[in-house]
């Protein structure tokens, strides 16, 4: 949603073209992005649209109070978290595959990545779960069937 505008923070601000983590990060850029993307899923939302949005929200999910907060700014219930489970090998696998340049500098410090995304730690704020670890005994797409099956049947 806001990659050519982050790219060009960045650039604006001499910092690295793949940086997408870290505190100058955090405070210059992610902060605004996540806002920007909350005020439009709740503008989307009060027209009866549903919205689906992408990212580790990390801070949000990981924190009943602050996601209660943001379920709030999205415009209140319902809002469904589903919570995608990895593992390191995945996360490389899957960052490396893409090839993307906002990955460069989560490959290049993948520990230090690794360990910001919490991938042990299981939300706080009440959600489903979508095991996209490479050795999940379910396959993908019947996992995602049947999450919608079971959102569909409230």
């Amino acid at each position: 949603m806001y990659g050519p505008f982050v790219a060009a923070i960045l650039a604006g601000a001499g910092r690295p073209p793949g940086e997408r983590e870290g505190r100058w990060y955090d405070e210059h850029v992610k902060v605004y992005e996540y806002a920007g993307m909350t005020d439009t899923a709740r503008e989307i939302r009060s027209a009866g649209c549903p919205v689906v949005l992408s990212g580790p929200f990390t801070q949000q999910i990981h924190d009943a109070k602050r996601w209660e907060s943001w379920v709030s700014g999205l415009g209140g219930r319902p809002v469904h978290l589903i919570w995608v489970k990895s593992d390191p090998a995945t996360l490389w696998q899957r960052l490396a595959a893409r090839g993307l340049e906002r990955d460069t500098g989560k490959l290049a410090d993948f520990a230090a990545f690794e360990a910001s995304m919490r991938l042990d730690d299981r939300p706080a704020a009440p959600h489903l779960v979508i095991d996209n670890r490479l050795g999940s005994a379910q396959p993908l797409d019947a996992q995602v069937a049947s999450l919608l099956a079971r959102l569909a049947t409230g």
